[in-house]
């Protein structure tokens, strides 16, 4: 039962009575009546048990924008229920309204929706629905809360993916598909085509052009079907924050670019995430609907608070004896690294490319210009020493032959996708 303001100031109003007639007896008759209301509003109220509650609406959608998730409320009474219905979700979905009005009459049904705007990546549930449906005096009503099922998989924003049609127009030029045709070492043969002004005369095909009258030259393509492996490490050192959002989030931002990029290309692609144990795990050929397994797989995952098990992680990419790109999206924490990283690193660039993608925290190089007072004096030392201790991990990286990327969350996408596309302009997949 559900006492609503109308009891209060049905209370209230015996003030009256009790003026006109101050004796105890009046108190008593007064709050008889109040009862006796109530329980007669009770008793005409519509039972919440007679309402079939179903829920319907999107499954997906990306961090920032706004879905409708919708109840289908049908009443199998013979009242009509009036009152109010709460379809509970966390705060981070951003439910609006959570409360709605309710008029449902016997053996009719109505849809109330929600609009959701979740402020959070990963699977969000809804939690209980709580209906509560008034009596024809509003005095008081019944309520109920029952479980309606209902999960909202909250997608990566990929900010990132504006960058995507500018380099893959660097990607088409590559692949031959442009007005430009490169080649150089590592490259694949593509066709054979008339020779015109200005082609390169190494690429003339002798015995082909002996064939015919006239000169015939071979076009060239970057190699293809390469594997590219990237590692997301959820270990503890991406739960830093940068900025509004954890490391992690911007390491998937540019593993999201890489992947679009690299299906795009038609390598083979597989992305991993973990740290003491894999947490997700996506490999595809199919460029069409590999960027989005890969967005829906790594959307539920977090960061946790253990330090990541490369050994393990370095296992699951040398189980394919095929030279691979392996890109390491993890942090340059010295510390970490010389315990984790490091030892297994040699096993990994005698078989594989290595590439390490780190995160930098833009507040770090902001500290060390700020030099107002002497307490951002002592921030700008501590910066200071922050980011010499970062640039000594990545020199001891790059001399067992990794390549390294250190930057902030919107450079860094960008400048893994440059990185790959020199790599195969290069020929050195």
């Amino acid at each position: 039962m559900a006492l609503t303001t109308r009891t209060a100031l049905l209370v209230l109003l015996g003030l009256v009575p009790v003026v006109l007639r101050p004796a105890g007896s009046t108190v008593w008759l007064w709050l008889a009546v109040v009862v006796v209301l109530v329980g007669l509003d009770l008793l005409l109220a519509a039972s919440p048990g007679a309402l079939s509650l179903t829920r319907e609406g999107a499954r997906q959608v990306r961090m920032g924008e706004a879905v409708t998730t919708g109840l289908v409320v049908e009443n199998t009474g013979r009242r009509t229920a009036r009152g109010l219905l709460r379809d509970g979700w966390p705060p981070s979905a951003g439910a609006s309204p959570s409360r709605h009005p309710l008029a449902v009459p016997a053996g009719e049904r109505r849809r109330v929706t929600t609009t959701l705007t979740p402020t959070r990546r990963g699977d969000r549930r809804a939690d209980r629905v709580t209906v509560r449906l008034h009596g024809p005096l509003g005095l008081a009503g019944r309520q109920r809360s029952v479980e309606v099922p209902g999960t909202l998989r909250v997608l990566h924003p990929f900010p990132a993916r504006k960058h995507l049609p500018s380099r893959l127009a660097v990607l088409r030029e590559l692949d031959g598909r442009a007005a430009v045709r490169t080649r150089g070492q590592g490259t694949e043969f593509d066709s054979l085509r008339d020779y015109v002004e200005g082609d390169d005369v190494r690429s003339i095909d002798w015995r082909a052009t002996a064939r015919r009258r006239d000169l015939v030259v071979r076009t060239w393509q970057p190699e293809q079907h390469r594997r590219v492996v990237l590692v997301v490490d959820t270990g503890r050192t991406s739960a830093g924050r940068v900025g509004d959002a954890p490391r992690l989030d911007a390491a998937m931002d540019a593993a999201l670019l890489l992947t679009a990029l690299a299906g795009h290309a038609r390598d083979r692609v597989q992305v991993l995430a973990g740290d003491r144990r894999v947490h997700a795990r996506v490999t595809g050929a199919d460029r069409a609907a590999l960027l989005h397994d890969v967005i829906s797989t790594l959307a539920p995952v977090d960061p946790h608070l253990v330090e990541t098990d490369w050994g393990l992680l370095a296992g699951e990419v040398t189980r394919s004896t095929h030279r691979s790109l392996v890109v390491l999206l993890t942090p340059l924490e010295p510390a970490a690294l010389e315990e984790g990283l490091l030892p297994v690193l040699p096993t990994l660039v005698a078989h594989h490319r290595v590439v390490v993608a780190s995160v930098a925290d833009p507040a770090v190089a902001a500290m060390r210009t700020a030099r107002a007072d002497s307490a951002q004096v002592w921030e700008a030392a501590a910066a200071e020493r922050t980011t010499a201790l970062r640039g000594a991990a990545a020199d001891a990286l790059g001399r067992l032959g990794v390549d390294v990327l250190d930057a902030g969350p919107d450079e860094l996408p960008v400048r893994l996708a440059d990185h790959y596309l020199a790599l195969k302009r290069q020929g050195l997949l």
